[in-house]
């Protein structure tokens, strides 16, 4: 996704937030239990070292394959020495997108954007790439950090998601975070 310099979450600092004690308050295994299941294709998307795309694949197991999706090619370097110490390389798919296209071509189950689309310039854009993604009844679970996107910035983001055809089935409650669940209708 296009991305100005100024956006992009350098790798340093993503050790700040992408750390063991993360698992505390963003577990993956309990946030994303309702919506993703063995033998799912998901993709998390902005995936950073790793945190939730080491939880997804040891839940979509080994019939199941995580793409993990960074603009940052040392960020997806780093995250697969973290999934060979976890024993679960063999899940995850690492793909670079363009400053533009997400560039993936499998069907998704379930898309994960989570602390990322507001670093995108064109979040329409973004959702649609998303939307065309999804396998039909596919999921996305989106959310952006309190501390940088205001309440009514996620609710225009949430509108023009509505607008592309996706339907809210959740609002997770997610620490420090603002949470909406979509459904590909």
């Amino acid at each position: 996704m296009k991305k100005s310099k100024d956006r992009v979450c350098p790798v340093w600092m993503a050790y700040t937030f992408d750390n063991p004690l993360r698992k505390l308050i963003h577990n993956p295994q309990k946030m994303f239990k309702e919506y993703v299941k063995e033998g799912m294709t998901v993709m998390d998307i902005g995936c950073g070292l790793g945190c939730f795309s080491i939880g997804l694949a040891k839940m979509v197991g080994k019939n199941g394959k995580v793409i993990s999706v960074d603009l940052q090619k040392e960020m997806l370097d780093r995250l697969m020495i973290r999934a060979e110490k976890a024993n679960i390389a063999d899940i995850i798919k690492t793909h670079q997108c363009s400053a533009d296209k997400i560039g993936v071509k499998d069907k998704l189950d379930f898309a994960l954007a989570f602390w990322m689309i507001h670093e995108t310039p064109d979040a329409n854009d973004f959702l649609k790439q998303i939307y065309n993604l999804l396998k039909p009844t596919g999921k996305l679970f989106l959310s952006d950090p309190k501390m940088h996107v205001s309440e009514e910035c996620f609710d225009k983001t949430i509108a023009e998601a509505e607008d592309i055809g996706f339907q809210i089935i959740s609002r997770p409650d997610i620490v420090m975070s603002r949470t909406v669940v979509l459904l590909k209708k």
